[in-house]
């Protein structure tokens, strides 16, 4: 994307602009991949519910991917629509989250083609009345880790992710359910931990695996960032050989995560302690994950050699609400624009309106035009507050 471009053609501020070109590159490469290995592709709805995103993706995507009822709900608006040609896959619907009420479950037993079951316990209550009609899994944690940090790690100790392995080789027969669901990583950008998984699953569970109908081996691969994909394709080939498996994968963040970007204004620049301090117009309020997992997101006109630098923070009376410290070529001033990159997943759907400040009106654009498609106001917010 021309960042220039993008400055001068969004008129509102601050703004969170997606990329229907990105958007479209990474579900070619799954489309791809799909025709080359067999693989059954779905979109992970919780990185970014946006419909128009839904929207793109349901000609290169065979479902969707979801958490709750309210996604299961919105998945299901988006695959009734148009022809059921549309979704190659006729509209799969796939749940596994560890909160399933049950006064929801009838619900989400038709909405849902696949439910796969976060514990044993929750199986064994639920389990009877959603296989009338669903098909039914259980989420497997392979107890086997490759990330350091405790805050992304599905498999950390005490887990609240999945049936252990352990335990599942001994507590179910597989011919009691359909399938198995599994995710262990976050932003993979090579399959080795997928193949030493599998692997895992494999040691563990072996000829088992045969009375299965379905695997999803989950989300976490970048797929648009990485080169070589003949090890996930040869992978994917070799389970549907060996098992007769349809096998799934439901990236989010892959889709989504290069593709959006939130574009801000300078309302302040001061010092403080001598260092320059600028204000935007928007906050981590709109991107939480920086201040959950104190993350610095990427700035288009931060410049490591650049003469000045300034710590850039939001518009909130929240003492920590900081982006960071950036360099520019030239200081910023008030009115300038600026514009966060790599954005497009866990940041809208995350959003809040903290100290009433509104959230990002929403565009979409392609090589050839900006298109605002959504704007919040006043009474946006007092739906949330007023007791009427």
């Amino acid at each position: 994307m021309d960042f220039l471009v993008l400055k001068d053609s969004v008129y509102s501020s601050p703004a969170f602009v997606l990329d229907k070109t990105e958007i479209t590159r990474t579900l070619s490469i799954l489309a791809d991949l799909r025709a080359q290995c067999g693989c059954k592709v779905l979109y992970s709805i919780k990185s970014l519910p946006f419909s128009a995103v839904l929207e793109m993706a349901k000609p290169f995507v065979d479902g969707f991917s979801v958490s709750s009822l309210f996604e299961a709900r919105l998945a299901n608006e988006i695959v009734r629509q148009g022809s059921p040609q549309d979704l190659p896959g006729q509209g799969s619907i796939h749940l596994t989250t560890p909160g399933i009420r049950p006064d929801e479950l009838d619900e989400l037993g038709l909405l849902c083609s696949h439910i796969s079951f976060n514990s044993l316990s929750q199986y064994r209550r639920h389990a009877e009345i959603a296989q009338a009609q669903s098909s039914i899994g259980l989420r497997v944690n392979p107890k086997l880790s490759f990330l350091h940090d405790d805050r992304f790690n599905p498999c950390r100790q005490y887990s609240k992710l999945g049936v252990s392995i352990d335990e599942l080789s001994g507590s179910i027969q597989l011919d009691q359910i359909q399938g198995l669901h599994i995710h262990n990583v976050f932003s993979a950008t090579e399959f080795t931990p997928l193949i030493q998984t599998v692997d895992k699953l494999r040691q563990y569970l072996d000829a088992g695996l045969a009375e299965l109908e379905w695997l999803n081996i989950g989300g976490g691969y970048l797929f648009g960032q990485i080169e070589d994909y003949r090890p996930f394709i040869e992978l994917v080939g070799k389970l549907r050989h060996d098992f007769n498996l349809d096998v799934y994968i439901e990236p989010g963040k892959a889709v989504v995560g290069k593709a959006g970007f939130l574009v801000a204004s300078v309302l302040d620049s001061f010092v403080s302690d001598g260092e320059t301090v600028v204000i935007l117009d928007t906050s981590i309020n709109h991107n939480p994950e920086v201040f959950e997992y104190q993350r610095q997101p990427e700035l288009y006109e931060h410049d490591p050699d650049g003469q000045y630098s300034a710590i850039v923070a939001g518009c909130t009376c929240l003492a920590g609400d900081v982006f960071g410290k950036y360099r520019f070529k030239q200081p910023l001033r008030v009115g300038d624009k600026v514009v966060f990159k790599n954005v497009g997943a866990y940041t809208l759907i995350k959003a809040n309106r903290f100290n009433g400040y509104n959230l990002p009106d929403i565009y979409i654009s392609d090589a050839l035009s900006f298109k605002e498609l959504k704007h919040y106001d006043y009474q946006d917010y007092r739906r949330q507050w007023v007791a009427d």
